[in-house]
C-alpha cells in the first residue's frame, strides 16, 4: 500500500496508538502521522501508508481547530486533564473576550506547554515534567494565527468556543493559557477538535474503529497524487524507464515551477526539483524501483 487516510482519531487515545492500530491490521510496519493530537483531541490525523510515509515533509501544514475554553481556572498542562486550580473570580463579558482576540492574531510568540513533546537539551519536555522539572527557559517559537474567532461564549458559566486556523507547531494549550492570562482570568482548554490539516478535513475522515481489516484501510486510501499540491508531470515510457535508473529528464517543457510529482499510469514514481542551470528534472525521492 501506497498513500494516506485521512483518520478520525478519537479522544483518550494517542496519535501513536492509532499508528500501531493501522500497522496490527495492515501488516505494513512503515506508517506515521502527519502531527500529534493530544489524547483529549479528536479529529483529523492523516496517516501515511507504506513509502508515503517519506512524503510527510511535502504535506501542506497549516492546521484548524475548533476548541473550548473554562475562564478563571489554570493547570500546569494548560487543560482540563492537568492539576487544574482556581486562578481568578474576575467575571469577563462577551464584549471583552471577544475584543481580547484581535491580540492573537497574525504573527505571535508563544511558549510550548511544559507538558509537550517539544525537545529541550536533548529529552522530550513531558518526560522532565513528569519527573517534576520545570524548566523556564523553554525557547519561544514563532506561529502564525490565520484565523481566530469566538464561535459561543457563556457569560454565567465563563465558558467559550473559539475557532482558530494556524500554522504548523501552534500550540492551542498555549493560545488558551495566554488569553486568559492577558484578561487576568487565567483560562484551560477544556476539550479540542482538529477540523483541518492541510487538504485534510474533518467531514472527509474516516472513523478509527471503522477500520478493522486491511481491505478497510484499502477502500479508504487516498493517492499521493490528490495529496500533494506539485503538479503532476506525466512520464512517457521512455522517461519513466530513466527515472528507474536513476537518471534525470528535460524539463524544457515544464512551467517555472520548483517541484513536480512524476507520474506514470496514475501513480506517483518520484518528487523532483527543477534545476535552472542543467535544466533537468532532479529527482529527490523516488517510489519505483
Amino acid at each position: 500500500m501506497f498513500g494516506f487516510i485521512n483518520i478520525n482519531k478519537p479522544a483518550g487515545i494517542t496519535s501513536h496508538d492509532v499508528v500501531a492500530k493501522l500497522r496490527r491490521i495492515s501488516k505494513i510496519k512503515q506508517i506515521g502521522h502527519t502531527g500529534t493530537l493530544d489524547p483529549m483531541a479528536h479529529g483529523v490525523l492523516p496517516v501515511a501508508i507504506g513509502k508515503a510515509s517519506r512524503l510527510i515533509e511535502y504535506l501542506e501544514e497549516n492546521k484548524g481547530y475548533i476548541a473550548k475554553l473554562q475562564l478563571g481556572k489554570v493547570s500546569d498542562t494548560y487543560d482540563t486533564e492537568g492539576a487544574v486550580k482556581e486562578y481568578s473570580d474576575k467575571k469577563i463579558s462577551k464584549a471583552e473576550f471577544a475584543d481580547v482576540l484581535a491580540n492573537f492574531r497574525g504573527r505571535i510568540e508563544q511558549i510550548p506547554p511544559v507538558y509537550s513533546a517539544v525537545h529541550y537539551n536533548g529529552k522530550r519536555l513531558y518526560e522532565l515534567a513528569r519527573k517534576g522539572i520545570l524548566p523556564d527557559d523553554i525557547p519561544k517559537r514563532t506561529v502564525f494565527i490565520n484565523k481566530l474567532e469566538l464561535l459561543q461564549y457563556n457569560e454565567e458559566e465563563q465558558t467559550a468556543e473559539i475557532e482558530v486556523e494556524c500554522s504548523k507547531g501552534t500550540y492551542i494549550r498555549s493560545l488558551i493559557n495566554d488569553i486568559g492570562l492577558t484578561l487576568g482570568c487565567g483560562a484551560v482548554m477544556s476539550g479540542l477538535t482538529r477540523t483541518k490539516s492541510g487538504i485534510f478535513t474533518i467531514d472527509t475522515a474516516v472513523p478509527l474503529d471503522a477500520l478493522v481489516d486491511k481491505e478497510d484501510i484499502e477502500k479508504h486510501l487516498i493517492n499521493p497524487i490528490e495529496v500533494l499540491s506539485y503538479k503532476s508531470y506525466l512520464l512517457t515510457e521512455y522517461e519513466y524507464q530513466k527515472i528507474k535508473h536513476g537518471q534525470s529528464i528535460d524539463a524544457r517543457n515544464t512551467d517555472n515551477s520548483d517541484y513536480f510529482c512524476l507520474v506514470y499510469k496514475n501513480e506517483l514514481c518520484a518528487i523532483a526539483q527543477k534545476d535552472e542551470t542543467t535544466n533537468k528534472l532532479l529527482t529527490k525521492k523516488v517510489f519505483i524501483s
